[in-house]
């Protein structure tokens, strides 16, 4: 509701609002500016102060409102890049307060940045994985993923593929199309013969290894070109100094521009809120890692930055019980990963693309 005030006697009359104004000139000199008075300042800051007011009530919220307060407070903050170190001080500040009202325990929230001379790397024995898929659970207890029943409500970052073993026979030569000649399509067509890339996402077996069948884990393959990166419209997906391709969640608008262009289909979209227990909750967190998501967000492996830049290793290394998994600094000729591939007989997944990953796959 507005106030008509009238103007004191000898003031300057205002233009009405019906009057026809001179068009705005091209040429700043030449532009006509309002002369400064203050209701035109007030004018101006009339809504920057409404906001600012409804900032300030949302920071001086009680204790019980810190949820309210801390997105407030998210969503006028810059791109974790672009922020000063008080600045992310004060991120980490408002999330560890909103995180442990929550979910009802201390929750820490580390920004321990890339160390110099580092470069992390992966190596994976496609030979030993035996599919059991520890790998998977021990990611998402780690990294705090959405666990629901319902459609969109469960993530996984790593996915293992069966892939059937099979062989060339004698006997299916002639059981090809046409009937008794298999010349347009041959009988081996119809069974598995080699080792088949389409491989199953989704299996229960009674018992792993299965007699016929290798696996193939697939998960970020950290690239060094990352083509993610490439089409993100807001830049909130970036390549680490260390290696790991992160994602600043606040910055995140839900396009899934990135998740197209990954041919590793290594991404997964948080279509509803994330479903994560407050008694399952891993309250050692990374800013630019395993924090909670919110709904609308992208999200993917990150290496377990909470544990790799403390010198640990990633949660799926430290399960496996075969150890396929081997993790370590590719530019320490002395670690493990670098010792494999000096030794092994070493693949890239989609080499032709030139993306140029740091997850290697190897058998002995």
């Amino acid at each position: 509701m507005t106030t008509n005030v009238n103007p004191p006697a000898g003031a300057a009359e205002q233009p009405c609002a019906g009057c026809q104004m001179p068009p705005a000139s091209a040429d700043p000199a030449k532009a006509v500016t309002p002369p400064p008075s203050r209701r035109n300042f007030l004018r101006s800051g009339g809504m920057l102060s409404v906001s600012s007011l409804m900032g300030t009530a949302a920071l001086m919220a009680p204790t019980g409102e810190a949820k309210a307060a801390t997105e407030w407070a998210e969503h006028f903050q810059k791109n974790y890049r672009l922020m000063t170190q008080e600045e992310k001080a004060e991120a980490r500040v408002r999330l560890e307060r909103r995180y442990s009202d929550e979910y009802s325990k201390k929750v820490a929230v580390d920004t321990t940045e890339a160390q110099p001379g580092v470069l992390m790397g992966y190596a994976l024995n496609i030979r030993k994985c035996i599919g059991c898929r520890r790998c998977v659970k021990a990611c998402v207890a780690e990294n705090n993923q959405s666990r629901g029943s319902r459609p969109g409500e469960r993530i996984e970052w790593i996915q293992v593929l069966r892939m059937e073993r099979g062989e060339f026979a004698k006997d299916k030569m002639n059981q090809g199309y046409p009937e008794g000649l298999g010349i347009q399509v041959g009988g081996n067509a119809y069974s598995p013969a080699g080792q088949v890339l389409e491989g199953q996402y989704f299996y229960e077996p009674k018992a792993v290894p299965e007699k016929d069948a290798n696996y193939m884990p697939i998960a970020c393959m950290q690239c060094e070109k990352p083509p993610c990166v490439k089409v993100c419209p807001v830049r909130t997906t970036y390549r680490e100094a260390d290696g790991p391709v992160v994602i600043d969640y606040n910055w995140c608008i839900g396009c899934k521009m990135c998740m197209n262009a990954c041919p590793y289909w290594a991404r997964r979209f948080n279509l509803t809120t994330p479903v994560l227990p407050k008694e399952e909750m891993n309250p050692v967190t990374h800013y630019l890692g395993n924090r909670p998501r919110m709904r609308g967000v992208v999200e993917k492996c990150h290496w377990c930055l909470q544990r790799t830049r403390h010198g640990r290793y990633p949660a799926c290394v430290e399960v496996c019980p075969v150890g396929a998994r081997k993790f370590g600094n590719l530019l320490d000729p002395e670690s493990e990963v670098s010792k494999v591939l000096e030794r092994k007989n070493v693949f890239r997944l989609k080499a032709e693309l030139n993306t140029f990953p740091k997850f290697f796959y190897f058998y002995d």
